[in-house]
């Protein structure tokens, strides 16, 4: 698990929602700069942790304190934006993404059992629920799973950043793969581009110009 707090050596509050939350989406982004599987391994992991030990079955949401911290007289859930995203928000899109490069099923299932409890609410107070608004384009809209496949992967990760496409997840490798979306993908001698909408590819390309056609 996560902690909260770190001084002078001491760090000694266990770890709210949010931290697990902000982390998992952190760790995506850095899998998604760098193709290394073990921040996938770990996010997938924390997401785990996170659902034993904050998840309310009854309500679809999470608490935002830990079953393992004292027991309090209520645990909040803390469900609209503020300053940063809800932790329920964020945790939402986590599993979302997690599940979504995993093929995780029960990740994406309660990913959209949260957005469906409060889909009602956001057209009522938009700014307050700008991050599930993220989540509900990206179950709205196609999400292109990017990946990029082959010796020059990084390269061509860099070159793909420079264009604006919001939405989105990059994966790669420059090797053969276990990670769902990128089994079976890796060609010896190419660098292969291959842009998929829920797990469905179209005709993989050494062109960036044509992957970009594909996301239009």
């Amino acid at each position: 698990g996560l902690n909260h707090n770190y001084k002078k050596g001491v760090s000694n509050i266990n770890g709210y929602l949010e931290d697990y939350a902000l982390s998992i989406e952190g760790l995506i982004r850095l899998y998604e700069a760098t193709f290394d599987e073990k921040w996938l391994n770990e996010a997938e992991e924390l997401s785990t942790y996170a659902i034993t030990h904050f998840y309310d079955e009854k309500s679809s949401m999470f608490f935002f304190t830990s079953n393992l911290d004292p027991a309090l007289v209520a645990r909040k859930m803390e469900l609209t934006d503020n300053v940063i995203p809800s932790s329920n928000a964020s945790m939402a899109n986590a599993l979302f993404l997690v599940g979504t490069i995993l093929d995780n099923q029960d990740f994406l299932q309660k990913s959209e059992a949260m957005l469906h409890t409060i889909q009602s609410q956001i057209s009522s107070y938009g700014s307050g629920y700008s991050h599930w608004g993220n989540l509900m384009l990206r179950n709205v809209y196609p999400l292109y799973e990017v990946a990029v496949v082959g010796a020059d992967a990084y390269q061509k990760r860099s070159e793909l950043e420079k264009y604006y496409i919001p939405n989105k997840i990059v994966l790669g490798a420059t090797k053969s793969s276990n990670v769902p979306l990128l089994e079976g993908k890796y060609v010896d001698n190419q660098t292969l581009f291959y842009v998929c909408v829920n797990k469905a590819c179209q005709l993989p390309t050494v062109e960036l110009g044509e992957a970009l056609k594909q996301v239009k």
